[in-house]
């Protein structure tokens, strides 16, 4: 891990000094690790609720130096002497993005619960308010959730995961099973294995399998979700990237079983295609292969409840990275933002902003469908421009900048890692600014490449005016342990 730099001028050490007092927690709220900071350098202020089993856990369902906002720490260091520009702009773009999608994940739970309802009613058509009213309820359930009960977390998301594995287990079960009880038998191997359908306009289908990624690249912050629990989480630098490489692992393992018996359990794809304009799609796809509203039900209901789960982990991930950046001066009313709640011991404020925010885009929703996809569909944009700051300036400066840790991958391997990881980026950043069909009209436009332009020059703007003022993340020597709370690497 690098040595510390705790600003290179007098208005930086400034900002830094007045960053700590601001965040420091008040004397009745202390825990034992008052005065002791984490890897940070900031004051520990979280208690570290979260085992390595919950921390899978929320990695299933929803580096070296690992604090609440790793990216953003991450590239500020990376970056050397242009750290602090590159810290800031990565840390609000992955702050906006996860914002996003803590929307997005609102949206599809409040959609999924319309089209409950929906399997029992073939008559009803689902309007964007009656969303828009399941919306409101998941967002502040699970904000009061996130808000309130701190300390079961780690258990409510220890339950997200249970829900997931299980979930996905029983849908396998019941979509292989579903369609020889029903006789309308499996689809053919030719269908699940080489048939390939383009209905994009698009003629190259390799293009168009590309484009198809921006579904997976959905999941790109899984990995980084668990960063923001960082201070959180004992012994951060061994348990996280053990959470990650398990969700990986898991999840690749039931996503790829269950979506080949999803299409061997389909044997009508116009049907589902058409369906999918009144229904929630995941809700047509099971109406086909079960055959019943009631079998419909049951197989939205196991994945209702880990992405309920999932927009609680959203909160907490987009809280802890608000209250991170409020940490260093880097929002407006920081000193309010970075306050730790002395009753919850969590970010209350950054959670009610939070919530707050999400309620406007989801009122957008009901005005436009078309202008909130533009801002929900920038999440993966976002959020990957984030990892770029990082991972760049540590490739153009030779990965000098990070002392190695557990997991560092010596030699070659890790440039040319490095290297794919900008390439892979780059490529796909542009890929995913395409209209998702052809041809294009103002309502299918895909407007990520204007709702990110537009946030990077907000973040551009607000970084001229509180440069000064803005501390940045800071390092500290863990070589003496003296100074750090405990399980704070």
């Amino acid at each position: 891990m690098a040595q510390p730099t705790v600003g290179n001028t007098s208005s930086e050490k400034k900002a830094f000094n007045a960053a700590v007092e601001f965040a420091s927690p008040s004397p009745s709220s202390l825990s034992a690790d008052a005065g002791l900071i984490n890897a940070s350098g900031h004051r520990q202020q979280l208690e570290r609720n979260f085992g390595l089993m919950s921390v899978i856990a929320y990695a299933i369902t929803a580096g070296n130096t690992w604090i609440a906002l790793g990216v953003y720490h991450w590239a500020s260091i990376t970056a050397g002497k242009h750290g602090r520009i590159c810290g800031f702009f990565a840390g609000w773009w992955n702050f906006l993005g996860w914002l996003l999608g803590l929307a997005s994940v609102c949206q599809i739970v409040g959609a999924q619960t319309v089209s409950m309802y929906a399997a029992f009613h073939p008559e009803f058509v689902a309007l964007q308010w009656h969303v828009f009213v399941s919306f409101l309820v998941m967002t502040w359930l699970s904000c009061a959730i996130a808000l309130f009960a701190n300390r079961l977390l780690p258990l409510f998301e220890s339950l997200g995961g249970f829900f997931t594995i299980s979930g996905v287990f029983i849908t396998i079960v019941v979509c292989a099973a579903m369609p020889t009880v029903k006789g309308t038998g499996h689809a053919s191997n030719n269908f699940v294995w080489s048939d390939w359908v383009n209905t994009t306009g698009y003629s190259s289908d390799g293009f168009v399998f590309l484009l198809g990624m921006l579904n997976g690249a959905f999941a790109v912050g899984t990995p980084d979700i668990t960063t923001h629990l960082a201070e959180e989480i004992p012994k951060p630098s061994v348990n996280i990237p053990k959470a990650i490489l398990a969700q990986f692992v898991i999840g690749f393992t039931t996503t790829f079983f269950y979506i080949i018996t999803i299409f061997y359990g389909l044997n009508d794809l116009d049907t589902v295609l058409e369906q999918s304009n009144r229904y929630f799609p995941l809700a047509a796809i099971y109406r086909q292969t079960t055959g019943s509203g009631g079998g419909t039900l049951g197989l939205l209901i196991l994945s209702f409840l880990p992405l309920f789960i999932a927009c609680v982990g959203l909160y907490l991930t987009s809280s802890r990275t608000l209250w991170t950046l409020a940490r260093d001066n880097a929002t407006p009313f920081s000193g309010f933002f970075s306050q730790i709640n002395p009753r919850y011991r969590n970010p209350a404020n950054a959670i009610l902003l939070c919530a707050c925010l999400t309620t406007v885009l989801g009122i957008i929703y009901v005005g436009s469908k078309t202008a909130f996809s533009a801002f929900v569909g920038s999440f993966v944009v976002l959020t990957t421009l984030s990892y770029l700051t990082a991972i760049l300036p540590h490739l153009l400066t030779k990965r000098a900048n990070i002392t190695p840790g557990w997991f560092w991958m010596k030699g070659a391997v890790g440039y040319v890692v490095n290297a794919i990881s900008c390439l892979y980026i780059v490529v796909f950043i542009v890929i995913f600014c395409f209209p998702f069909a052809l041809p294009v009209g103002a309502p299918t436009m895909n407007y990520a490449s204007l709702i990110t332009g537009g946030l990077t020059l907000f973040v551009a703007a607000f970084y001229v005016w509180r440069r000064k003022d803005y501390a940045g993340p800071q390092q500290v020597r863990l070589e003496d342990n003296s100074m750090l709370a405990k399980d704070a690497i």
